[in-house]
């Protein structure tokens, strides 16, 4: 009955202890489940001899149904346990629906038939399923055995050790119960046996505490070993209490203890248990004050620390000012934080001292590094670890209290450690002093990891600098080389197009003696051959022209020479060399010469390039069959020439660049190879240079509109006299206007 009584106290304290370490986690649910329905289990396996008589059959069968359910679980608890096997929905449902109709069974007489009474206790008959019972029952729990099997193969050493001890716990459990409720019962033909069935759960209940005290299972170790020290102090207490009390009692009354006696007794021995943690309290705060000012408010201090990570962006500063505070509040012998150098194997250690940063060598790094990969867990406490393979000893010959792994998880490399000696105080660490290192760890990972990005940031941007630094240097004599060839480039063009003009100059001349007859008669074909040759040699002209403005935009020499213009007649000049090439290209050219035209003062040279330039990239711009529209107006003050055109158009996106040196479309360059880029470039310099503006408008595909606008007054031409000599308007050409690049 006692043996009893103190296994279903154990099972239901491990199972309420385990599950309020974590209730959202299935093998903590599934554990605290299994310990209730062994606990159910005993009590109805009690009640089945101790109820009154007409309840006994319907206990007796309550003490079958439990049985399925314990072993419901642990197939339940051996899938997640200690790792999650990869199980299918219909394999769940199988297993479930087995132990449901072990469990639908065992409430009927089909397993257990009658209850026969007599002084000893109850016999339970069994029926005609009560070997199937026992069929599910072994079948349940050869599942959970298989699923044991499997997990403990990808699983670490320690989970595997703590999978044998929970599982041979179990198996020894399970033979007992089979032996004494299923076996004996048949044998000796009396259910008396039955009675010590729930008793074998001591196995199970001895083999998990052993795994949970010296493998760590559930991680309740040090909950485990606070809670026993709390009730043993609490029960000697008591205890003293109580005799002190009794002999009081004894001494004043001098007779045999009445019941009011007894009752005070009872209140005042309670009443001192129950003031132990009070006194206890007060007294540590007194002799902490007293002596080490071991007390902390833990509020305060994470407040403090928080500051101090936030107020700080150099590491070693960092590290320095967290250990100093650590210090303050913890009473710790020293506090060393070491964080794994990058590029090396290293771990480089601060303190709050000199001394702290160098107190740990090779040796004790390559110790503290193995220890933590073995571990499990981030936070180790020396008192806690097994002495077998040396740890403890070697860590507590360093005065090393407690290891914890600067990382987010137990899994993750981690940036350091955080190391702290035993107390000055000679007390251990308590469950408030683990619960606020737990905390400034995780808080020290964030802030070490920000130091260490700003300590990158600040590298990089040296880093960068310098590298700015060399490709400025790299850049500034590429574009010095840049320059001189520009200038040989400026040089060579500007040679090239003076000496290209002589000869050019001859072929022209030459042609046009040929067209007016001075070598002979020429026939219609011969005209339209030579009037070709004529027109491309005066393109030639216009682009050697083009080319020496460019070289005199960037020497300063290029000049505006404005004389009085008629640009009505200019612009007819021009348009009839151009008509037969548009012709040749099926274009119809059209133009209505305004009957008067005022004069402008106008480099007529350069502006003929203008136009010259605008119609010419008409022309080879518009497809076969296009038109050609040539307006010239003079209205409100305005002067303005349109060339326009049904041609392919300029591209929205490359308009912007279109006025620029060198610079051609893309559907340009595919319509005409041979363009330069200069044409239009220059164009834009001699309208601007005369005080004039450019215009343009274009839609790709649908064709373009170039010309210029001039202001009237500003360009009118001085009014001649009546006498005016033919001279006049030579004297005007001295006039010259400086254009720069």
């Amino acid at each position: 009955m006692w043996v009893l009584l103190f296994v279903v106290l154990i099972n239901g304290f491990l199972g309420l202890l385990i599950f309020t370490r974590n209730t959202r986690s299935s093998i903590n649910r599934l554990f605290l489940l299994l310990t209730i329905a062994t606990y159910m289990w005993s009590i109805s396996s009690y009640l089945t001899d101790n109820a009154p008589v007409e309840q006994r059959l319907w206990w007796g069968r309550v003490a079958f149904f439990f049985p399925v359910l314990v072993t419901l679980c642990l197939a339940l608890l051996s899938r997640v346990f200690p790792v999650r096997l990869r199980t299918s929905l219909r394999e769940i449902s199988l297993v479930s629906g087995i132990a449901l109709i072990g469990m639908i069974i065992s409430l009927t007489p089909l397993v257990a038939k009658n209850a026969l009474i007599h002084s000893d206790g109850t016999d339970l008959q069994p029926g005609s399923l009560y070997f199937g019972f026992i069929a599910i029952e072994l079948i349940l729990f050869g599942y959970s055995v298989r699923n044991f099997l499997v997990t403990s193969k990808h699983s670490t050493i320690t989970e595997r050790v703590q999978v044998k001890l929970v599982a041979l716990g179990f198996l020894l459990s399970f033979f007992w119960a089979l032996l004494f409720n299923v076996l004996l019962p048949l044998l000796v033909i009396s259910w008396s046996p039955a009675k010590l069935g729930p008793v074998g759960t001591v196995f199970f209940v001895s083999f998990t505490a052993y795994a949970i005290v010296r493998h760590h299972l559930f991680n309740i170790r040090l909950i485990i070993a606070r809670s026993l020290a709390y009730i043993t102090s609490l029960t000697v207490l008591a205890v003293a209490y109580g005799v002190l009390v009794f002999g009081a009692a004894s001494l004043i009354f001098h007779l045999k203890l009445s019941v009011e006696v007894q009752v005070f007794l009872a209140i005042a021995t309670a009443l001192a248990s129950l003031s132990f943690s009070r006194i206890k309290l007060f007294f540590d705060r007194e002799t902490n004050q007293l002596f080490y000012r071991d007390s902390y408010d833990s509020q305060i201090f994470l407040d403090n620390f928080n500051k101090v990570l936030v107020s700080v962006y150099d590491l070693g500063s960092l590290l320095q000012k967290s250990a100093h505070s650590v210090e303050n509040s913890l009473k710790p012998s020293y506090c060393a934080i070491g964080i794994k150098q990058n590029g090396t194997a290293g771990i480089t250690f601060s303190g709050s001292t000199l001394r702290e940063t160098h107190r740990f060598g090779r040796e004790e790094i390559n110790a503290i590094d193995a220890l933590m990969r073995k571990a499990h867990h981030k936070l180790i406490v020396t008192d806690e670890l097994s002495g077998n393979d040396g740890l403890q000893s070697f860590l507590q010959n360093h005065d090393i209290a407690i290891v914890v792994k600067l990382a987010s998880t137990p899994q993750q490399e981690g940036v350091g450690y955080l190391i702290l000696g035993s107390k000055k105080s000679g007390n251990t660490y308590s469950t408030q002093d683990i619960r606020v290192i737990e905390i400034i760890a995780n808080e020290l990972v964030i802030a070490v990891q920000n130091a260490l990005r700003f300590e990158e940031i600040e590298h990089f941007n040296l880093t960068l600098q310098q590298r700015v630094d060399e490709a400025t240097k790299k850049l500034r004599h590429a574009n010095q080389k840049l320059r001189e060839l520009d200038e040989t480039k400026d040089d060579f063009i500007s040679m090239a197009s003076h000496q290209l003009r002589t000869p050019l100059t001859s072929v022209k001349g030459y042609i046009s003696m040929l067209m007016e007859g001075d070598a002979g008669k020429i026939n219609h074909m011969q005209r339209e051959m030579l009037g070709q040759a004529f027109f491309s040699s005066q393109r030639m002209v216009y682009l050697i022209a083009d080319l020496l403005n460019v070289s005199r935009l960037k020497t300063g020499k290029f000049v505006i020479e404005p004389t009085p213009v008629d640009l009505s007649v200019v612009v007819e000049e021009e348009l009839a060399q151009l008509e037969e090439t548009a012709a040749a290209h099926d274009l119809k050219l059209t133009y209505d010469k305004p009957k008067h035209f005022p004069q402008l003062m106008l480099d007529e040279v350069k502006t003929r390039q203008v136009i010259m330039n605008f119609v010419d990239n008409a022309i080879y711009y518009t497809p076969s069959g296009g038109h050609i529209d040539v307006q010239l107006t003079e209205k409100s003050g305005l002067v303005e020439l349109r060339v326009t055109d049904d041609g392919i158009g300029v591209p929205k996106s490359e308009q912007p660049h279109l006025f620029t040196k060198f610079y051609r479309a893309g559907n340009a360059r595919k319509a005409r190879p041979d363009g330069t880029g200069l044409g239009l470039f220059m164009a834009k310099k001699v309208v601007v240079a005369q005080g004039g503006s450019i215009i343009f408008e274009s839609k790709e595909g649908s064709g373009s509109t170039f010309g210029f606008m001039f202001t009237h007054a500003k360009l009118a031409a001085p009014d001649k006299p009546a006498a005016a000599t033919e001279k006049a308007p030579l004297k005007a050409e001295k006039t010259k206007t400086p254009v720069k690049a």
